[in-house]
């Protein structure tokens, strides 16, 4: 027996729904269905739903984003024509409004991110879990699944050995991408809906960092001098300017952190997409970095040019332009003895300072996964076309979208619109 609710046999009663993945858009769609008086099994691998959605807001839970709804649904890139019909019915405002009849107050930030007062997650998906239990949604921890079997039942791995459930009236995969697997989402859902003939495509990460290719004539990635003083420090403010593999240019200020490897951080996490995509057509990828954002480049030149008498360069430009520290040492990394001691070509890196990339970071390590099952394969609602009654959601769908909220928002506007699918499917 590997359930409460299980015979000896190890075959489950059949629910009429059953939900696998404890994360936001597996929990929207029980409480979608559960609201409509459908009995609905969830279950997850991890000893307690939402592992991701607690560690994710141990830095502040950042709920949605407060920009205009036309701006949001850009942020989805070649998915918008999918996203933007579901969060135009499940929008930011709709979430502030749903986490508002939970009792989380939120507000907007200087950023116009949107945050619960109290900045936790944990008050939050406490008060959801406990509205669940009342609706009578069934929680079934440490259940891994492990796909189908012959007959179509879903069968999962639990602390008492194997389970089947036989084929509920309609199923909700929610399990998530293939980051942050320690937390549940590990992506090995991934082969098992290839085998059934699922259009998936490769994961691949998201919101991630990326290791530099080599700062030197003799050298791969970056000294050990920088990586021992400065491995872990922000490098603010700054901008960052890429131009992508189609020719756009793009350019935002923000700040990232240096690494052991190379770079991650939030300003990193906005090209990481574009990144990620140039270096997979051509085996690296270069970023230029403005270290003096709120310079002209006549400023820069102008006290680049200015003589520095008897002081030392890392003195003249702390004192005329305030480089010093990570910043300093980026130079020294870059450019040669001669091309610091050159005023303009010093100039020129200040403001446009070249960084190679040549890789991003492992999957597990990124915020987020690109990838998953594509909505070609699915209907409107989100149904399977190869497999009736069994729709997807969350971050397990080909979409992805900067942080900022935007994860959030469409994971659990994807569940609600299969719990939709699920009932539409029922009633008929």
């Amino acid at each position: 027996m590997t359930s409460p609710d299980s015979p000896a046999d190890g075959t489950a009663v059949q629910p009429a729904v059953a939900i696998v993945g404890g994360g936001p858009a597996g929990l929207m769609a029980a409480e979608v269905l559960s609201a409509h008086g459908i009995q609905v099994d969830l279950y997850d691998s991890m000893p307690s739903v939402g592992r991701k959605f607690l560690l994710a807001g141990r830095g502040g839970l950042n709920l949605t984003h407060a920009e205009a709804l036309s701006r949001f649904v850009t942020r989805f890139a070649e998915r918008e024509a999918q996203l933007a019909p579901l969060i135009h019915a499940f929008t930011p405002d709709d979430l502030r409004a749903w986490a508002q009849g939970l009792g989380i107050d939120t507000f907007v930030g200087t950023s116009q991110r949107v945050f619960p007062t109290d900045m936790k997650a944990a008050p939050l998906l406490r008060a959801w879990l406990h509205r669940l239990r009342e609706a009578g949604v069934r929680f079934h921890m440490r259940h891994r699944w492990l796909g189908w079997d012959e007959a179509g039942a879903l069968r999962f791995h639990t602390p008492n050995g194997e389970m089947t459930l036989p084929r509920p009236r309609a199923t909700v995969l929610a399990l998530g991408g293939g980051s942050w697997s320690r937390l549940g989402s590990d992506g090995a859902w991934w082969p098992w809906l290839q085998a059934q003939g699922v259009d998936v495509a490769p994961l691949q990460p998201a919101n991630c960092g990326f290791d530099v290719a080599s700062t030197g004539p003799d050298r791969t990635g970056w000294s050990g001098f920088l990586r021992q003083k400065f491995a872990g420090q922000p490098i603010k403010p700054v901008a960052l300017q890429f131009t992508d593999q189609h020719g756009h240019t793009h350019r935002q200020q923000g700040e990232f952190v240096l690494t052991d490897t190379g770079v991650e951080g939030s300003l990193i996490y906005a090209f990481s997409a574009a990144i990620r995509d140039q270096i997979a057509v051509q085996g690296q990828a270069t970023v230029y970095l403005d270290l003096l954002p709120s310079h002209t480049p006549e400023q820069v030149l102008a006290e680049t040019s200015r003589p520095k008498g008897p002081r030392s360069l890392s003195t003249h430009l702390k004192s005329r332009l305030g480089i010093q520290g990570l910043k300093m040492a980026l130079l020294h990394e870059v450019l040669s003895p001669a091309q610091l001691a050159e005023p303009a070509q010093l100039a020129q890196a200040l403001k446009s300072l070249p960084i190679t990339l040549k890789a991003p970071r492992p999957l597990d390590e990124a915020i987020s996964t690109a990838g998953g099952v594509r909505f070609e394969g699915m209907n409107a609602h989100l149904m399977l076309k190869q497999l009736p009654g069994v729709f997807c959601a969350g971050e397990m769908l080909d979409w992805e979208a900067p942080t900022g909220g935007y994860l959030l928002t469409a994971s659990m506007a994807t569940g609600r619109q299969a719990a939709q699918g699920v009932l539409a499917y029922l009633s008929a």
